[in-house]
């Protein structure tokens, strides 16, 4: 049987597959795509989180797609609304046929002889292998893992009699009527969990080694709606797209160089919903400045009107063991519980978990420089999906398949099959940086030592700046002397060696 080609290779089927898939139909209709998702599923993160309340973090006029309005009253929006969003996005242009679900890319090897990468796949329940070659790969498999999340090893745990919950795994049967449940954990996940398992538990207690900023907004964007009104529904979204991702990069500015003011901005606002009495410095006041980690979003005060209807409490503590019928904390307080959830984040993977290698050489990706935040030194036809950590994950997905497809375009004007990142000799003593810089988050510092390093100049730097990835993306040019076109000539192998291969 012939060996199966296919031009580009998208690896992943949730929000930016399927915005890729997309970019790709309308800039380059003439090249062959096939999506691969591991899951059985659309929608990625937002087909496989199942929790109570599961909602955006982020305005759906930036985290939806550049090409695709956002109809919806909500801009803050829920899991299922989302999940929707992005499976009428597949429907309504045809890419929900390209996808082959229940394919777990485990391997890839570029060949220069061919310009191809042989990608090794896993297919369905019984895991039998197979390969597909493409001359181009995307990854846009997110960058968590999908099999577990960062479980802590909590003492006692095992004696616990409740129910123990992840988050990530969320049973659909777990009635938690009238249960008393702790939530451990500080960011986002923990803080939808908990003002919407406190509509049904008698008491649900947000259990936390160290706070978390939060700001709380209204869920629905009243310029946005207002502006449909009266306009065409393309021009007001994208005017409310763009006035919401300057107020982003405005505000996250603002943490760099008033990091202090900002943060008495904050604290102010929360002392204002909580009250003179609560004790906003314990329970409300991170020991870093905002941005260093991520904000926690509040819809509508929710957090803020749980807490102060009793239905919903802060502890801010250290877990000492857990017990048959709670948590001992290191102050002597005890949590009751009959369910504990663990709200203790993600564990990230470097791309989507697969090993990579170039001509029989593996690939340490920690060895190596990233080229603009989307490729690597040293590996050809290779990208790399990854959003924003201080704004909308769309945002720099779509502007990462838009610069796919110019460089494909760009590879097909010229007769060109590799497009390869070269990184001078006189740079390799740059001082190297992490690869995402600036942020303290744990689930980033567990990892960031694997991920590739990024430079002091252009363009080997990851800048995680909406405003200067438009440049890069979008105006620089693309045969920029670093990353170099080419199309390699094939080995001549004696006649021998190639029949017998």
């Amino acid at each position: 049987m012939a060996q199966e080609i296919v031009d580009v290779m998208i690896v992943g089927a949730g929000l930016s597959g399927i915005g890729a898939a997309y970019h790709l139909r309308e800039k380059c209709p003439d090249r062959s795509v096939a999506i691969l998702e591991a899951r059985d599923a659309i929608g990625g993160t937002w087909d496989q989180f199942r929790y109570p309340g599961i909602r955006s973090d982020s305005d759906m006029h930036t985290l939806g797609y550049n090409f695709k309005p956002w109809r919806a009253a909500k801009s803050i929006a829920d899991g299922p609304s989302i999940l929707k969003y992005v499976r009428e996005t597949a429907a309504e242009n045809d890419i929900d046929s390209k996808i082959r679900f229940k394919h777990r890319v485990v391997s890839a090897d570029w060949s220069s002889d061919d310009s191809l990468w042989t990608v090794h796949v896993e297919r369905g329940e019984t895991n039998d292998t197979t390969t597909i070659q493409c001359q181009f790969l995307l990854l846009c498999s997110g960058y968590y893992n999908y099999d577990h999340g960062h479980q802590p090893n909590f003492p006692g745990k095992e004696s616990f009699k409740g129910d123990i919950v992840y988050p990530q795994f969320w049973p659909e049967d777990l009635d938690y009527t009238g249960k008393k449940v702790v939530v451990i954990g500080s960011g986002a996940t923990a803080m939808t969990l908990v003002p919407s398992m406190s509509e049904k538990a008698s008491e649900v207690v947000m259990l936390q080694r160290s706070p978390t900023y939060v700001v709380s907004r209204p869920d629905k964007d009243v310029i946005a709606n207002t502006l449909r009104k009266f306009l065409p529904e393309s021009w007001a979204y994208n005017i409310t797209r763009f006035k919401n991702t300057a107020l982003q990069q405005f505000f996250y500015h603002r943490t760099r160089v008033a990091p202090e003011k900002v943060k008495q901005k904050l604290l102010d606002e929360v002392r204002k919903e909580l009250g003179p009495d609560y004790d906003v410095d314990k329970h409300f006041t991170p020991s870093y400045n905002p941005w260093d980690q991520r904000l926690c979003l509040v819809p509508n005060s929710d957090l803020f009107e749980s807490i102060k209807s009793g239905k919903a409490r802060v502890v801010t503590d250290h877990i000492d063991t857990f017990t048959e019928t709670g948590i001992q904390l290191k102050s002597g307080e005890f949590l009751e519980a009959d369910i504990i959830v663990s709200a203790t984040g993600l564990e990230l993977v470097v791309m989507g978990g697969a090993s990579f290698s170039v001509d029989g050489t593996p690939v340490d990706f920690s060895k190596e420089w990233t080229y603009k935040g989307l490729m690597v030194s040293g590996v050809p036809n290779l990208v790399s999906t990854f959003g924003y950590i201080n704004a909308s994950w769309t945002l720099r997905a779509d502007l990462t398949a838009e610069w796919v497809c110019r460089v494909l375009n760009q590879m097909k004007a010229t007769g060109t099959t590799r497009a390869l990142p070269v990184l001078p000799e006189s740079l390799r003593s740059m001082p190297p940086r992490k690869w995402i810089d600036d942020f303290a988050a744990g689930y980033m510092e567990r990892v960031m030592h694997l991920f590739p390093r990024q430079g002091d100049r252009e363009p080997w730097i990851n800048p995680q700046n909406y405003r200067k990835d438009r440049k890069m993306f979008l105006q620089g040019e693309l045969a920029d002397g670093t990353l170099q076109f080419s199309r390699p000539e094939p080995v001549e192998r004696p006649v021998e060696l190639a029949q017998a291969s």
